[in-house]
Formats: structure tokens, sequence, C-alpha cells
């Protein structure tokens, strides 16, 4: 499953202290993230935030993915 979320996913310095927003909204993956985190379902985030799309959920998920995926440990 390859979510392109690069066109979802934004980055403005201004912005949330610069964190990752969806479409440039003040909502951030973090905040996505923290909503699953503590129970919540797509479903009840999509209703609590009407302007969210399921794409914009995928594309939390895929950008975290990436992330984690190049998160490397570096011993000492």
């Amino acid at each position: 499953m390859d979510i392109d979320y690069h066109n979802i996913i934004t980055i403005e310095p201004g912005k949330r202290g610069g964190k990752p927003c969806i479409r440039s909204l003040r909502i951030t993956v973090d905040d996505v993230l923290d909503y699953f985190a503590a129970g919540m379902t797509e479903q009840e985030i999509l209703e609590d935030f009407n302007y969210l799309t399921h794409e914009d959920i995928l594309a939390c998920f895929a950008f975290a993915a990436d992330r984690e995926r190049h998160t490397r440990v570096i011993s000492g």
C-alpha cells in the first residue's frame, strides 16, 4: 500500500511550529495519530473533523510509516 502523502501533508515553518499538517490546515499528523492512540475510530475522527477525508487519514499513516522507515538508531 503506497499512499502518496506529498500533496496532502504539508510543512510550513510558521504554522503549528513547523509540524507536518494536513492540507495546510491547522491539524497535524501528530493530532490524528494521538486521536487513534486515545482509542478514537476513523469514523469518530471524521465526524469530529468534518473537513478531513479518509485519504487524509491514510496520508497521516503513510507519512508516519515513511518517517519510521528512515529512523536510524546511532549507538555510541
